[in-house]
């Protein structure tokens, strides 16, 4: 990613015995579409709070900083950030959907997609919700505090006022798809006030309880609210809802747009009346009381977030008294470990994760979270990490369920990609255009939309890498059905680099190989540059997933046969006898910046595995990925540590590995790069001016997990990069692993104590710690517990 933003115009389960039936009822909703009533769960008693599981501050966001302050809801499709100020209470809500642009299919004179919010388009803010409580301003109340329960999906805040004791629930429920204010009181007070929604695109309000509207696009949007409470008067008041007197008061507001999955029907669904549609969400959530809704979002929540558990050690006392800000500050001030925030802060990359993955649209560079219509890069996807590195973590963190909705961009895309790919590829403007004249499948730009559209530069491997990825989640879950949905994608993929490649002679050698046409290695060096490492790397890996896809399905056996022999001809990079350093060009020099954010020519070694420090790949290789590792440095922006780190930890360094993620708990002040307020990972993108980017979020979390257990089919590795602040006792359950396993791991001084292995479809795998190996067959659902693992 650019570092400087572009100009605009350029496991445990809950213990229910309704929670299978239950999580089945409400999973694989489609985005925004009328549904059934919700099974409600015949009993699910909500947890207490913990320190593990809590976050807490004592102060409210600003509402000019919401996305440094305020505190994220969503329920997958659906998101809000939220102030939770005591006298005015802020949602900015946005919809995964809810995207301007179009298809984008024109080449400007450089051969570039337009990259603008006028044709590429941007994700933007679907509505703003306001409830104010103006006797309740911040300067006359007392004893404030607000918190986000991960273990919940719940977000709090409380305060005294004239001795009474004021608090407020707020959620995203994916069952009734709304989100949910609650106001309660104890010791008599009463609420008075007023509500109002509106749009944030000029929309003019016609009346209180809702509003639609169309953006320039075509795309139609609309939200709606409903207000109902106890002993007092909730009424409507032109475009606004008042209540005056009310012990309690709960808000529900939902909204969403026509958008369709469906390039034939140019993405949008014109039966679809948004604003109606939101109203009779509203009005069937408003049926129930509060604590109905509640349980009812904790139940398909917790069914999801207890399939992973983690604990790093215990922190000290005085570390659990101070509230989450100063305890980041804390931490980067003393240096003092502290296991607890660690592991929460994994934790919140989960509660990130199914908040705003499921049922709708990926998660795109700002995740689902916006506090104004004109993010940075326009929230788009990136292909050339950021899309793939919001999704290392799913599987590793017991959130496969989660990964659906990458998987349903790339296959309702596909069409689209395809078609400008066969029209606009070998476009003589295109400086990436096939040598050999001849076009076939597919790929991507850099940036890519919703409707099928792209932006900026053509980036040929990025048909690749999402490949990768896709089967990677295949792998993990030994999914025959999504192996069966992504191939179309793998073919496609291997038509496209079958025309693409070249043959060439190496310098001083009759051999004969095939590298990659003209390319840029992200996002530095020669623009067009032959044979670059990222390229080879992930077409390398692209071959061999395809084949294996082709074995598995019993597809296509003749072309798997020519793609094998093509991948056995692929040039592969070497190391450099000027640096030292694994060449990212097929150049002995270093064409590019040595600190670069990228890590573009290590993609062999994260997040591909061909390069292993386990003998099986030669030392000079792995020495050579090791050097350019160490070159790029220890310093850079949130995304970049994590990806660093995620290699350190391959490359089983577990002092380096550690010491990114500590760099990245680092508070961001001043826009520097670090965690946010609301631990939100902020990325300076010139100084003085940082902005929030999401990937950070989940590949610090990868990171971290990766340093616990290292998997690929066939072998796992237990703890291969554990840091001594975790060392001395520690346990994490749910971990997958590829090959079809899931793994729960203790430890103690260092050491595995006991590894619980239970096949979801795998069947046989080595595992190993220090040089002890077992190996472990299993019929899928059955699993197996080690303990020797110390020779």
């Amino acid at each position: 990613m650019n570092p400087r933003s572009p100009d605009p115009s350029r496991r445990t389960l809950l213990s229910l015995a309704t929670t299978g039936s239950l999580a089945a009822a409400l999973g694989g909703l489609p985005a925004f579409t009328a549904s059934a009533a919700p099974q409600r769960p015949a009993t699910s008693p909500l947890l207490t709070g913990s320190a593990r599981n809590e976050l807490w501050w004592q102060a409210p966001s600003d509402e000019g900083s919401l996305i440094e302050q305020g505190l994220p809801v969503g329920n997958g499709r659906l998101g809000a950030l939220a102030s939770n100020d005591p006298g005015r209470e802020l949602l900015l809500i946005t919809d995964a959907t809810m995207w301007t642009g179009g298809l984008n299919d024109t080449l400007d004179a450089d051969g570039q997609f337009p990259y603008s919010r006028a044709d590429f388009g941007s994700f933007t803010l679907l509505a703003r919700l306001t409830v104010d409580i103006p006797d309740h301003d911040l300067s006359a109340v007392s004893g404030y505090r607000r918190t986000l329960d991960l273990s919940q999906g719940l977000v709090t805040s409380s305060y005294v006022r004239s001795g009474v004791t004021y608090s407020r629930q707020i959620f995203a429920s994916r069952p009734d798809d709304v989100i949910v204010l609650h106001f309660t009181q104890s010791g008599g007070g009463r609420y008075t006030g007023s509500v109002t929604l509106g749009g944030t695109h000029g929309e003019k309000p016609s009346q209180a309880e809702s509003f639609g509207a169309s953006l320039v696009n075509g795309l139609r949007y609309g939200a709606a609210v409903k207000a109902y409470g106890a002993g007092g008067k909730v009424a409507v008041n032109g475009t606004r809802i008042d209540f005056s007197g009310c012990r309690n008061l709960t808000v529900v507001v939902s909204g969403g747009t026509n958008y369709a999955p469906d390039a034939a029907a140019n993405y949008r669904n014109p039966s679809l009346d948004p604003e109606q549609l939101a109203r009779t969400k509203v009005r069937n959530a408003a049926r129930h009381s509060a604590d109905t809704l509640l349980r009812t979002h904790v139940a398909d929540y917790r069914a999801l977030y207890d399939q992973f558990g983690l604990s790093l050690g215990a922190s000290t006392a005085a570390q659990r008294e101070l509230d989450t800000w100063e305890r980041l500050k804390a931490r980067a001030r003393d240096g003092m470990p502290d296991p607890e925030l660690e592991a929460a802060y994994l934790q919140f990359g989960r509660y990130l994760m199914i908040s705003g993955s499921r049922g709708s649209l990926p998660l795109n560079l700002q995740g689902l979270w916006l506090d104004g219509n004109d993010p940075d890069w326009m929230g788009d996807y990136h292909t050339d990490i950021n899309i793939q590195m919001n999704y290392w973590m799913a599987d590793r963190a017991g959130l496969s369920q989660c990964f659906d909705a990458f998987t349903d961009y790339c296959v309702d895309q596909l069409p689209s990609w395809t078609r400008l790919t066969q029209t606009l590829f070998n476009d003589p403007r295109n400086r990436y255009r096939n040598s050999t004249g001849k076009i076939a499948g597919w790929t991507v730009a850099i940036s890519t939309n919703p409707y099928g559209g792209n932006g900026w530069w053509w980036h040929p491997a990025g048909n690749a890498w999402l490949c990768n990825s896709l089967y990677e989640h295949y792998e993990y879950t030994q999914s025959r059905e999504h192996l069966a949905r992504i191939y179309p994608l793998l073919k496609g993929a291997c038509e496209f680099w079958e025309a693409r490649l070249l043959t060439t002679t190496l310098p001083g050698t009759s051999t004969e190989v095939l590298i990659a046409d003209s390319d840029w290695s992200p996002e530095h060096g020669p623009l067009d540059a032959k044979g670059i490492t990222y390229a080879q790397e992930l077409v390398w890996s692209l071959f061999g997933n395809f084949c294996a896809a082709s074995a598995e399905l019993k597809k296509d056996t003749g072309y798997a046969d020519t793609i094998a022999g093509l991948r056995r001809k692929l040039y592969l990079p070497q190391v450099s006898p000027k640096t030292g350093w694994l060449e990212e060009w097929m150049s002995p020099d270093n064409l590019g910046e040595t600190t670069h954010r990228h890590l573009s020519g290590l993609v062999g070694l994260f997040p591909g595995d061909r390069i292993r420090p386990d003998g099986s790949t030669p030392k000079d290789i792995v020495d050579g990925a090791t050097a350019q590792l160490t070159a790029r440095g220890m310093e850079s922006f949130g995304w970049a540590n994590a990806w660093r780190s995620l290699c350190w930890a391959r490359l089983k360094n577990a002092d380096r590995a550690y010491q990114l993620i500590v760099n990245n708990l680092r508070p961001s002040t001043g826009g520097s790069n670090g965690t946010a307020f609301n631990l939100f990972d902020i990325y300076e993108v010139e100084q003085g001016r940082g902005i929030f980017q999401i990937d950070a979020n989940f590949g610090t979390p990868a990171a971290m997990i990766e340093m616990l257990l290292h998997s690929r089919p066939g072998h796992l590795e237990l703890l291969p990069a554990l840091p001594d602040a975790w060392a001395a006792s520690g346990h994490v359950t749910g971990v997958a692993a590829r090959g079809g396993f899931v793994v729960d791991l203790d430890w103690r001084d260092g050491k595995p104590t006991s590894a619980r292995i239970r096949s979801v479809g795998g069947r046989t795998t080595t595992v190993a710690y220090a040089g002890v190996h077992h190996t472990v067959t299993l019929e899928p659902g059955e699993s197996v517990t080690l303990r020797d693992f110390v020779r």
